[in-house]
C-alpha cells in the first residue's frame, strides 16, 4: 500500500502541475483545482519557465485591471462616452458565450492565448451557465464580464452587419481615419465558422498592428483558431518561447483555466471512484454521430468494433469454446454518446462471450441524453463531467469532428485513435486511425497569404501546422520532430 504520508507530499509537490497553477486559492470553493492531480497520470508535457512566467504576470494584470477595479472603471467611462482619446493603461478582450459547450471550451482557451499574447484582459460572458461549469481561474479578481456591462443586451445581435463588426469597418473604410487614428472604442471580431475574407483579416499581422490601438475587443467565435496564431509574424517567436512542444498548447491553457465547479467534480469523482478506479486499464470510447435520423446504426457499431480489435484495443470474444485460463486483468470501458444503444451491444456482446485473453471488459455510461441540449444547466453539467472522465482514460477511441472529444484527448495529454467518419452509411476501412498530436483541429481556417494578398494552403506554410486528420481542410498543431 502506498505511504499515506508520502503521498500527501507529492500531492502537496504537485498540486501546481509543475508551476502552471498559482498557489494561495481558497480550496474549498473549487476543490478540483488543486485535486485533480489525484486522479490523472503525470503529464508528459511539462510547462516552460517562459509560459509559468507569463501566467504569473497575467494573473497580476487582471488583478489590477479586471472588473471593478479603478483601471476597468475608467476605460469602461470611454466605452460609455463613445471617446478615443489617450491610450489606456488596461486593454480588454471579451469573449461571447456562444455555440455548445465544446466549442465554448476550445474558443475560450483560443481567446486567452490571444489575450496573453497581445496584453489584454480576457472578461468571460457568464452567458447562462458558465459560472456553474467553471471555478475561477485566476487569483481574487473574477473573470467573468459584470452583468452591468454596457454592451451586454447587443451580444446576441452582433453579426458580420454590426457596424463596428471588424471585417465590415474594413469594408467600409470605417475602421481608421485618413491619419490612420483608430476611431472606435470597441471593435467586434466576427470569427464564427461563417466569416468573410474581411473578418478573416483578423489574421493578418498588419491587421494585429491595428487592432492594438482598440481599448475593447469583442470576440464571438465557434472555432479553435490557435493554429493561425501560430501563423502571424509578430507573434512567432513569443508562442516558440511559450510552447517549445506545439501539440501541448491546449494540454497546458486547458488544465490552466479550466477547472470543474464542486458540482461538477463530485459528478467526476463519483462516477470515477464506483466504476473506474479499480480497473487495471480505463479506456474511452467517445461516440458522435453527425447522421441524421435515430441510432444506433449497425455501421458506427461496426466501425467501432473493427478499430478496437484492429488496434488490440480490446480483446476478441470467442464465439466457440469456453476460455479456461483466467486473465485476472480488468478494463473499464467509459462510453459517451447521446444514444445508449451502443453501450447496450457493446456490453452484451462482452457479456454473452467470454474473451480470448480471459480479459474482464466493463461497459459504463453516465448519461444518453438522446440530443444535444446546448443551454440545459444540468445537461452541460452532465457534458463537462463525462469530457472531464474521458480525459481520464488510459487510452481513447474519438470521433471524426467532435470537439467534445479534442476537449477530452487535449486535457488527458492522450493522442486518440479517431474514428473516421463514415460516408453513405457504411464504416470506412481503415475503421480509424492514430492522430498526429492531440491538439483540436481549427474547422474553418482562412486561407490567404496576407503579404501575397492571394490565396494559399495554409496547412503547407511551416511544418508545425497541418491538415486535420477528420477534416482535410482543418488545421492543426503538430510537433515536428526536427523542430525540437
Amino acid at each position: 500500500p502506498v505511504d499515506d504520508d508520502a503521498l500527501s507530499i507529492e500531492v502537496r509537490k504537485d498540486k501546481l502541475l509543475g508551476g502552471l497553477l498559482a498557489a494561495g486559492f481558497d480550496e474549498t470553493s473549487c476543490v478540483s483545482r488543486y485535486q485533480s492531480v489525484l486522479y490523472r497520470k503525470e503529464s508528459q508535457h511539462k510547462p516552460s519557465p517562459y509560459l509559468i512566467s507569463r501566467l504569473r504576470s497575467y494573473e497580476a494584470l487582471h488583478k489590477r485591471c479586471g472588473p471593478y477595479t479603478e483601471s476597468y472603471n475608467k476605460t469602461l467611462e470611454k466605452l460609455k462616452t463613445g471617446h478615443h482619446l489617450e491610450s489606456t493603461d488596461c486593454n480588454y478582450l471579451v469573449w461571447i458565450s456562444f455555440s455548445g459547450l465544446g466549442n465554448r471550451i476550445l474558443t475560450l482557451a483560443s481567446a486567452f492565448l490571444y489575450a496573453l499574447l497581445t496584453n489584454r484582459v480576457l472578461l468571460v460572458d457568464p452567458g447562462t451557465d458558465m459560472v456553474d461549469l467553471f471555478c475561477e481561474p485566476f487569483p481574487e479578481v473574477s473573470w467573468f464580464l459584470p452583468l452591468d456591462f454596457p454592451l451586454k443586451n447587443q451580444f446576441s445581435s452582433f453579426d458580420q452587419k454590426s457596424p463596428h463588426c471588424y471585417g465590415r469597418m474594413l469594408k467600409n473604410n470605417s475602421f481608421a481615419n485618413s491619419s490612420k487614428s483608430i476611431l472606435a472604442p470597441f471593435v467586434y471580431l466576427h470569427l464564427v465558422h461563417n466569416y468573410d475574407d474581411q473578418d478573416k483579416l483578423f489574421f493578418c499581422d498588419e491587421d494585429q498592428t491595428s487592432l492594438q490601438e482598440v481599448p475593447w475587443l469583442i470576440m464571438k467565435t465557434d472555432n479553435y483558431f490557435v493554429p493561425s496564431l501560430f501563423l502571424i509574424p509578430t507573434f512567432e517567436q513569443q508562442l516558440s518561447n511559450l510552447f517549445p512542444r506545439k501539440e501541448a498548447v491546449f494540454h497546458l491553457l486547458g488544465r490552466y483555466i479550466f477547472h470543474p465547479t464542486n458540482p461538477v467534480w463530485g459528478l467526476i469523482t463519483r462516477y470515477y471512484q464506483a466504476y473506474l478506479a479499480k480497473a487495471d486499464e480505463r479506456i474511452g470510447i467517445q461516440i458522435r454521430v453527425f447522421d441524421t435520423g435515430t441510432g444506433p446504426f449497425q455501421h458506427v457499431l461496426d466501425q467501432i468494433i473493427a478499430c478496437t480489435l484492429k488496434e488490440n484495443l480490446l480483446p476478441d470474444i470467442s464465439t466457440e469454446k469456453p476460455i479456461i485460463n483466467q486473465s485476472q486483468k480488468s478494463k473499464a470501458v467509459l462510453v459517451t454518446s447521446l444514444s445508449g444503444g451502443y453501450f447496450e451491444r457493446l456490453r452484451d456482446m462482452y457479456w454473452e462471450h467470454p474473451t480470448v485473453t480471459g480479459e474482464v471488459i466493463g461497459f459504463y455510461q453516465p448519461s444518453h441524453e438522446e440530443y444535444q441540449q446546448t443551454e440545459k444547466q444540468f445537461h452541460n453539467r452532465k457534458a463537462w463531467a463525462e469530457m472531464y472522465l474521458l480525459s481520464l482514460t488510459d487510452v481513447l477511441i474519438t470521433s471524426s469532428w467532435s470537439t467534445f472529444g479534442y476537449v477530452a484527448q487535449s486535457l488527458g495529454g492522450l493522442k486518440p485513435w479517431i474514428l473516421y467518419k463514415p460516408e453513405n452509411q457504411t464504416a470506412p476501412d481503415p475503421p480509424c486511425g492514430r492522430v498526429m498530436s492531440m491538439e483540436p483541429c481549427f474547422h474553418a481556417p482562412p486561407f490567404y497569404d496576407c503579404k501575397a494578398k492571394r490565396g494559399i494552403d495554409t496547412g503547407a506554410v511551416v511544418p508545425h501546422v497541418r491538415h486535420c486528420e477528420d477534416m482535410s481542410w482543418g488545421l492543426k498543431l503538430v510537433d515536428n520532430e526536427s523542430e525540437l
